[in-house]
């Protein structure tokens, strides 16, 4: 007996074709791999540069402004990054072909994403200006710490979104 040829597929396999898909898929995993690069292997090693050159190189704000510079450098990947996702979610919103833990995750990504590279990094970059003395201003210590957090909550929120696609086997 032959399948039936009128059982639905997913409503989220139809919603755009393959050479669509990939490429989103791949930007995603991209930004993914840039902010693990960027928090799991850049920021350690610029902030223990004593550990590896010895003591008295670097002083601990222009390690900060060596780290600035390279999430000044993926703001740029992560905005296009939060710009796609915007487009695509809210196609699939607006067709009606919504599954809540794809919605939650892009919304997350993007809120997230869009507030670390709108909101943290000029803040950041602006205390920066203001010279070293600025390490020890209360202020910016919180704003510091909630930007890391931030970044966190964006690259797990970006692993989920990416993991159910893969998962569902959009691709």
């Amino acid at each position: 007996m032959q399948p039936s040829s009128n059982i639905p597929k997913s409503p989220i396999e139809l919603s755009m074709p393959k050479k669509l898909w990939i490429p989103y898929l791949i930007l995603l995993g991209i930004t993914l791999g840039a902010g693990l690069c960027a928090g799991v292997f850049a920021a350690p090693v610029i902030f223990h540069a004593d550990d590896l050159l010895g003591g008295g190189v670097l002083t601990h704000y222009q390690e900060g402004l060596i780290m600035t510079k390279v999430f000044l450098k993926m703001n740029w990947l992560v905005n296009l990054t939060c710009a796609l996702i915007l487009v695509v979610e809210g196609y699939h919103f607006l067709r009606f072909w919504r599954d809540q833990i794809t919605f939650y995750s892009a919304f997350v990504t993007v809120w997230t994403g869009f507030m670390f590279t709108l909101y943290y990094t000029p803040q950041i970059v602006q205390f920066q200006q203001e010279g070293e003395s600025i390490l020890t201003n209360d202020l910016f210590q919180k704003t510091h710490m909630m930007s890391e957090w931030d970044f966190k909550i964006f690259v797990v929120a970006l692993t989920v979104l990416l993991g159910r696609y893969l998962y569902r086997k959009i691709a």
